[in-house]
């Protein structure tokens, strides 16, 4: 269980494709902090398994083996050498809960429609795949590669949420542009109460 605070971005330093998964290595700072083989990192939004940790030296950092299901279903598939990812550990018991509850189970892809400054923000416009789009409500909780945002429109199959300079400077949001995918999960509670309701 994560809570959409990115804590740092890592920045993947190898992709090894094998057979039936992919091995990613991340470099890391902060999250490498307290982190074992078989504890859980969000990158971007997805709930990985450290399989490795190298705490020291040039190959400060994780190795993660991915399933090709994984690689397959989220933007993972689109990293390379050298690109930023958004990393977070996993909620520690009885630690202040700054976002929300993210299970770090991506639900779709969505691609940037629009990213634009507006004042001293920046306004992210986002695709959404048409099933979604029952999950979203405003003022509701999405969680966007990794990071906890508030929706503030709903369009019919897409959405907007405000990002401040602080959200922006810290996660690889600074490198994103318009047509890049990115990582979603709708709010856990969400996903139960529409379960209730069979929608």
């Amino acid at each position: 269980m994560f809570t959409g605070l990115v804590e740092e971005t890592g920045r993947i330093t190898e992709i090894d494709h094998r057979r039936d998964s992919v091995i990613i290595r991340i470099s890391s700072d902060l999250c490498i902090s307290g982190t074992n083989v078989g504890d859980s990192i969000a990158v971007n939004g997805c709930c990985l398994t450290a399989t490795k940790v190298s705490k020291r030296g040039k190959s400060k950092g994780f190795e993660f083996n991915l399933l090709r299901e994984t690689w397959d279903v989220t933007n993972l598939n689109a990293l390379k050498q050298g690109t930023l990812v958004n990393l977070e550990r996993a909620l520690v018991l009885g630690q202040r809960m700054g976002g929300h509850f993210v299970t770090g189970h991506v639900d779709a892809v969505g691609k940037i429609r629009k990213w634009e400054k507006k004042g001293k923000d920046w306004l992210l416009d986002v695709d959404v795949p048409s099933r979604l789009m029952a999950g979203f409500v405003p003022k509701g909780s999405i969680t966007v590669d990794g990071i906890s945002l508030t929706v503030a429109i709903i369009r019919k199959r897409g959405f907007s949420v405000w990002i401040i300079p602080h959200t922006r400077q810290i996660t690889n949001l600074r490198t994103r542009k318009v047509g890049d995918k990115l990582n979603l999960e709708t709010d856990l509670l969400g996903k139960y109460v529409l379960r209730k309701l069979d929608i």
